[in-house]
């Protein structure tokens, strides 16, 4: 089943100019970029984004991270896109991330750890609103 997915491009691989090389990673496995764009999170825009983890030790680190350089927002699509870019991305901690994935070969730490995916169909929807309008969005 065709689906859509949310990804950033978070600050850690843009200030290395990784874009393309995450963005062949995405590719190569499948996944459509259907709308993307580099942008730079106010603190606004990134506390409300991850107002998930507000009440995490780490939310006032994980909203500085996010705000300290540009980042990708994207809209990948594809079969089974989220299980798909999941995959693709690797584990969180890039120690444990699979070969081949994009956390294995760029991420630094679990911190900064090179991308976001989402992780359901109803959070890439939200995720995806937050960043684009529907025409901004070329299937």
């Amino acid at each position: 089943m065709t689906e859509r997915t949310f990804s950033i491009i978070k600050p850690d691989a843009t200030e290395k100019n990784l874009t393309g090389a995450v963005n062949a990673v995405i590719e190569a496995a499948g996944l459509r970029i259907v709308a993307q764009k580099r942008i730079k999170l106010s603190q606004a825009q990134a506390e409300k984004f991850y107002e998930i983890h507000k009440e995490r030790p780490f939310f006032g680190e994980l909203v500085e991270f996010m705000t300290r350089a540009p980042v990708v927002v994207q809209v990948l699509e594809g079969d089974n896109a989220v299980a798909r870019y999941r995959e693709v991305m690797g584990a969180t901690n890039p120690a444990q991330a699979a070969e081949g994935t994009i956390r294995k070969l760029y991420a630094d730490s679990v911190g900064e750890n090179s991308v976001h995916g989402s992780d359901s169909l109803d959070n890439a929807k939200i995720e995806i609103a937050q960043f684009f309008t529907d025409d901004e969005i070329v299937g």
